[in-house]
């Protein structure tokens, strides 16, 4: 087992290399998700709760509010970039940026915080990084979410240490057209499908994206055409032809509004929803939102797209996202975090949660 010395659990960025340098590929959480429980049992007053290798750790001090700090402990996998390497003040490598980075600071503050203002819960959770039903936090949220109850939360994912409040939605459906398969040497025989997709291509054209603003914050919807499938053979007019949409939806919009919407958009045709995830609202009006964005330098900004957050907007927790890392630089293998953005978010975190 990897053993985290009390040197390194004192500075976040030798934690944050740390954390790197233990390899937790998707679905291979199991030592460090070890290493962070060794660390924890060993902390007072904590209460300690595992399903898999997601860990939820919670004081209970009797404090009037709760806040959840948040990260994922799994990457996706080896590009040629593990173990770290560091290079002046940017550290290199797996986990870097998508989100090591952020995680260390969540269990940095749970060992090392001796007078917290609120009483805290920390989640570091598998499998962010492949499919929703082996997401950590989403089986949490069905099973116990009781265990994630808090008056607010704070994903610690990759935002090159800005906050960015709420979430959109994403919402993907498949959008079809039938006809009537003949020979293509007697095309006015059959009814060709590909050519009754143009419509939608045509809508998907002219369509004009909302710009919503939520809690002060600026989000723009997206609606798109991704992939687009049809056709049997060379000499076959087609009979069938389809195009998948992604909406990606403002978080004054839930699931079934917007269902409703591309169903509108697309009138006329056969729309098979094909996935879905819900929008989370900013809630900067809840004052643990205020006085974090404060600690973290008074700047907010919308997160255009989808996080975890949204988890926690199915349980009404209102999040935000706050991380060193550089979302631009997720998954790629020149992944990468540089030294000062962990120390200032580091810094930013100990001032929201400790007691002055």
């Amino acid at each position: 087992m990897t053993v985290l010395s009390e040197a390194v659990l004192a500075d976040p960025v030798r934690l944050t290399r740390a954390l790197c340098d233990i390899e937790s590929v998707s679905g291979d959480e199991a030592a460090i998700c070890d290493a962070v429980e060794e660390v924890l049992r060993k902390r007072p007053g904590l209460r300690i709760d595992l399903e898999g290798n997601t860990l939820v750790a919670r004081t209970d001090l009797g404090l009037r509010r709760r806040v959840m700090l948040a990260g994922h402990l799994d990457t996706v996998p080896v590009n040629g970039n593990f173990p770290t390497r560091l290079e002046d003040d940017v550290l290199w490598g797996l986990g870097t940026s998508d989100m090591k980075s952020g995680t260390a600071l969540a269990l940095w503050i749970a060992a090392t915080l001796e007078r917290p203002r609120f009483d805290l819960s920390f989640a570091f959770y598998e499998c962010e990084e492949i499919d929703a039903a082996s997401n950590g936090l989403n089986k949490l949220s069905a099973s116990h979410p009781d265990w994630l109850e808090s008056d607010f939360a704070v994903l610690l994912e990759p935002t090159h240490g800005l906050v960015e409040a709420g979430c959109q939605g994403t919402m993907r459906a498949k959008v079809t057209a039938h006809g009537k398969r003949a020979h293509s040497a007697r095309s006015w025989k059959g009814d060709n499908a590909v050519h009754k997709i143009a419509p939608v291509l045509e809508r998907l054209g002219a369509y004009r994206a909302r710009e919503v603003e939520v809690d002060g914050c600026a989000y723009r919807e997206g609606l798109n055409a991704v992939r687009i499938g049809g056709g049997v053979a060379g000499n076959v007019i087609p009979d069938e032809c389809w195009v998948e949409v992604n909406y990606r939806f403002a978080p004054d919009r839930d699931e079934r509004s917007a269902e409703a919407h591309v169903r509108e958009v697309f009138d006329g045709y056969e729309v098979e929803l094909t996935d879905s995830a819900p929008s989370c609202r900013p809630g900067l009006d809840r004052p643990e939102a205020a006085e974090f964005v404060a600690a973290a330098g008074g700047e907010v900004r919308a997160k255009l797209g989808w996080t975890d957050v949204a988890r926690f907007a199915v349980l009404g927790i209102p999040a935000v996202n706050y991380g060193p890392g550089d979302p631009n630089l997720a998954h790629k293998q020149d992944e990468r975090v540089e030294l000062p953005l962990i120390e200032r978010c580091a810094e930013a975190l100990r001032e929201y949660v400790e007691e002055s």
